[in-house]
């Protein structure tokens, strides 16, 4: 197992490297006034200040030496002052955001974990518990119910499960507001008498004893968190359910029931083991893309997460923040694919000597 894990993170260096040689790529389809913004705060209007700005940051140098002074970033000859690259969380200047691009993700990432860490439960538990109690039942009424249930979760567009969550819970009943938390709340975090622990606003009200806030804060999420839910059930479901009838074909599954074991135990002690190896697959890049920020789920309810960031910045053409934020998804997404494939080995021993 440790083998195992140490040539997984012996790769983590060269999937990094890909992927901020991508990025770099997509950045030099702009021009060296537009790549300035990496660096400064406002692009000058002055012609000789801005050839200074190109000079100085090299973006009139080769493709290489770009790449270098992005990553590691550069020192002023003048003054001998380091200005870091990426590599020091300069992901360069947000004109939508009017702040540097690591400030947003420092401000929006805790709003997006808070969101998947509420969601990750009911996403994949429900999937996979809906999915096994499908196969089991295979052909039943029951069955019948849970493919009726994907295929419509399965053919909901995310805008239009949303917009009809919000209609009909918001609009209509009253009862759970977008956004991520109402302004009386908002008032009493951003008083000094509140301690923001974490900046995950359920879980500091919480630490702070006030369940008034934590039940606002949580009557912001349970519609995002409704429509997450029921559309990744939908191919969860399919998954697991398709798993588990061909693993319920097997030939050690009618062994053990010939032995007289429980069908309790047959399920889940020699079946469903067996059966996760896809659904691990697709509940990891679920929980990515939670983590990411689900662009088009935060932008219906207005929750100021990296999808509604990377969703303003889209609607400005402000690329460099859109990049920026592209560079931490991607890092994010290699390290939940080692953690898949950590999980891979420990569900089959058979993974590990490959």
């Amino acid at each position: 197992m440790f083998n195992y894990i140490m040539r997984r993170l012996l790769m983590i260096p060269l999937l990094l490297f890909g992927v901020t040689v991508l990025i770099f790529l997509m950045l030099q389809f702009l021009g060296p006034t537009q790549r300035s913004a990496l660096y400064v705060r406002d692009i000058p209007r002055n012609e000789r200040v801005l050839q200074g700005v190109i000079r100085k940051y090299g973006l009139d140098k080769p493709f290489y030496v770009q790449y270098w002074r992005w990553l590691v970033g550069v020192t002023d000859e003048k003054t001998g002052k380091h200005e870091g690259g990426i590599l020091f969380g300069q992901f360069g200047y947000s004109r939508t955001a009017s702040e540097p691009v690591i400030d947003i993700i420092k401000r929006r990432f805790p709003a997006t974990f808070e969101l998947a860490l509420w969601s990750v439960l009911p996403v994949i538990l429900g999937g996979v518990i809906l999915g096994v109690v499908a196969a089991v039942n295979h052909n039943k009424f029951i069955d019948q119910v849970a493919r009726v249930f994907s295929i419509l979760g399965w053919s909901f567009p995310t805008f239009v499960f949303g917009l009809l969550m919000l209609m009909i819970f918001y609009a209509e009943l009253r009862w759970f507001p977008p956004g991520r938390i109402s302004n009386w709340a908002d008032a009493v975090v951003r008083s000094p008498q509140f301690h923001n622990y974490t900046t995950m606003i359920t879980f500091d009200a919480l630490l702070n004893g006030r369940l008034d806030i934590f039940w606002d804060a949580f009557k912001h999420l349970i519609l995002p968190i409704t429509t997450l839910s029921y559309l990744n059930w939908a191919l969860l479901l399919r998954v697991t359910r398709s798993s588990m009838l061909e693993v319920l074909r097997q030939d050690y599954i009618t062994t053990a029931r010939a032995k007289g074991l429980s069908e309790r135990r047959v399920i889940f002690r020699h079946a469903l083991p067996n059966a996760l190896m896809p659904v691990v697959t697709i509940g990891g890049m679920m929980v990515v893309g939670l983590l990411n920020g689900v662009v088009i789920t935060e932008t219906v309810f207005n929750y100021p997460g990296m999808g509604k960031a990377a969703a303003d910045a889209a609607l400005n053409l402000d690329v460099v923040t859109v990049l920026g934020l592209t560079l931490f998804s991607g890092t994010l997404l290699i390290f939940a694919n080692l953690v898949v494939d950590i999980m891979y080995a420990y569900i089959d021993p058979r993974v590990r000597l490959e």
